[in-house]
C-alpha cells in the first residue's frame, strides 16, 4: 500500500472514531479553541493597527522634522524640566526660513479645541489647527475645493477658515461651502477651502473633524501664549542628519543658549514615533502569545491525554490491524491524523468565533483579518496537534501485536 492510500485510510479511520466520540473530542478541543480566538484576535488588533499607524503618518512624510518645546518620549522627569522652557514664536519660523538651507517648506502650528457652528447645527469638541500658508505641503494635505491659507491671510489676521471633509459635509450637505460662513466659538469666520476626506487616525481620532485658521487669528482669539511646534520639511530624505544639526545649531543661536548649557527645545522626528509604536507593538504581540502559548499548551496536554486513552481503549483493534499486515508508519499515521483532525476542527471553530468578534472589535479600533493570519491560525493548530498526538501515536505503532490481542 503506497503512503498516500495510507495517508486516506487514516484519515477515513481518524474520523470515524471522531464521529464515534464527539462530545469527548469537543471538550477536548476546547482549549485549542481558546488559544486559536486568542492568536486570530491578537492578530488582527495588531496587522490593524499597524496598517492604520503608517496610513496616517503616510501624509507628513519621514522628511519632516518638529521643533517643539518638549522631547516627544523624554519621560516624566523631561517633561517637568521642559515645562519651563521659552515657548517658540512665529519670529523663531521667519528666522528659520531666512537661516536654513536645508529646509524645502517650514510651517508653524498650535493646537486647540473648540465649538463649530451654523444656525442650529453644532459640532462640539471640532480640531482647531492654528496654520501658516506652508502648512498644507508640510502637513501633507489636498483641498477638495477652494483655497490655503495666504501670507495676507496671516498678516492681516483675517477670520477665515479651511474645514475638515466633515464638518463640511455636517454644515453644508448640498455642498457650496467655500464661501459661506461658520461660527468658531460663536465668531464668525468665512470658509476659503475644504479638505479632502482623510480618514481618522490609528487612535481613532477623526481627521475629518478639524477646523483650520491662520495662526495669528488664533493668538488674537483663543490663545494668546500658543505652544507652538515648528515643522521644518526637509528637501532630500538623506539630508536628514544634517538638516538637524543645522536647525540645532541656528535655534541655540536664535534663542541665546550658553555654550555649556543644554538644548532649550527638541527636534522630534517621525522615526522615534515608529521606534515607540513599535515597541508598544512588541509588548502586546509577547503579552498575547504567552497567553496563546499557555491556552495551547493546556490545550495540547488535553489531547495527548485523551489520545493515550483512546489507544489504550482501541488495544485489540491496533493489533488486529497488525497482524493483518499493517506496518507501523501506518499506525502511527492513523494517531496523528487523529490528533491533527481534533485541532484542525477546534482551529475552524476558533476562526468562526473570532471572526465576529473581529468585526466588533473594528468599530472601536482598526482590525483586519487577512489570509495569512487564517492560514497561520490553522497551520498552529494542525502543529499542535501532531506535537501533542505524537507520543501516543508512537506508543500504539510499537505496541507488540500478540499482546495486543490479548487485551481485554
Amino acid at each position: 500500500m503506497s503512503l498516500a492510500s495510507e495517508f486516506r485510510e487514516s484519515v477515513r479511520i481518524a474520523w470515524a472514531a471522531l464521529r464515534g466520540n464527539t462530545m469527548r473530542s469537543m471538550l477536548t478541543a476546547l482549549g485549542i479553541i481558546i488559544g486559536i480566538v486568542t492568536v486570530t484576535l491578537m492578530g488582527t488588533a495588531i496587522t490593524g493597527l499597524n496598517n492604520a499607524f503608517h496610513k496616517s503618518i503616510s501624509g507628513i512624510g519621514a522628511d519632516t522634522l518638529f521643533i517643539q518645546r518638549f522631547a516627544w518620549f523624554g519621560g516624566a522627569e523631561p517633561w517637568l524640566q521642559s515645562r519651563n522652557r521659552r515657548e517658540l514664536t512665529l519670529q523663531n519660523l521667519r528666522d528659520l526660513e531666512r537661516l536654513s538651507t536645508y529646509a524645502a517648506a517650514i510651517a508653524a502650528e498650535s493646537q486647540g479645541q473648540g465649538t463649530v457652528s451654523l444656525g442650529r447645527k453644532q459640532a462640539k469638541g471640532a480640531y482647531i489647527a492654528a496654520n501658516t500658508e506652508n502648512s498644507l505641503s508640510v502637513r501633507g494635505l489636498t483641498l477638495s475645493s477652494g483655497r490655503w491659507l495666504s501670507s495676507g491671510d496671516l498678516q492681516s489676521a483675517r477670520a477665515v477658515c479651511v474645514l475638515g471633509s466633515y464638518l463640511a459635509e455636517r454644515f453644508f450637505p448640498y455642498g457650496g461651502a467655500v464661501g459661506g460662513k461658520v461660527k468658531l466659538n460663536d465668531i464668525p469666520y468665512e470658509v476659503i477651502g475644504v479638505i479632502e476626506k482623510q480618514g481618522t487616525f490609528f487612535t481613532g481620532f477623526n481627521l475629518d473633524n478639524q477646523i483650520v485658521i491662520p495662526i495669528t487669528r488664533f493668538t488674537r482669539e483663543l490663545a494668546r501664549w500658543p505652544d507652538l511646534t515648528l515643522q521644518v520639511k526637509v528637501r532630500d530624505i538623506r539630508e536628514m542628519d544634517d538638516a538637524k544639526e543645522e536647525l540645532r545649531g541656528i535655534m541655540r543661536k536664535l534663542r541665546r543658549v550658553p555654550p555649556d548649557r543644554k538644548d532649550d527645545f527638541a527636534i522630534n522626528q517621525l522615526d522615534a514615533l515608529i521606534a515607540f509604536f513599535n515597541a508598544v507593538g512588541g509588548s502586546i504581540a509577547a503579552v498575547g502569545l504567552f497567553v496563546t502559548g499557555l491556552s495551547l499548551f493546556v490545550g495540547g496536554i488535553g489531547i495527548m491525554n485523551i489520545m493515550f486513552v483512546s489507544v489504550a481503549e482501541r488495544t485489540k483493534e491496533i493489533g488486529i490491524r497488525k497482524a493483518i499486515g499493517a506496518k507501523r508508519r501506518t499506525i502511527l499515521i492513523q494517531f496523528l491524523v487523529e490528533a491533527a483532525s481534533i485541532t484542525l476542527g477546534a482551529g475552524f471553530l476558533g476562526l468562526v468565533i473570532a471572526w465576529p468578534l473581529t468585526l466588533v472589535i473594528d468599530h472601536f479600533m482598526a482590525a483586519t483579518m487577512s489570509w495569512w493570519l487564517v492560514a497561520l491560525a490553522l497551520l498552529v493548530s494542525v502543529m499542535t496537534g501532531v506535537i501533542s498526538g505524537f507520543l501516543p501515536a508512537w506508543r500504539a505503532a510499537r505496541m507488540d501485536p500478540v499482546e495486543a490481542l490479548r487485551a481485554e
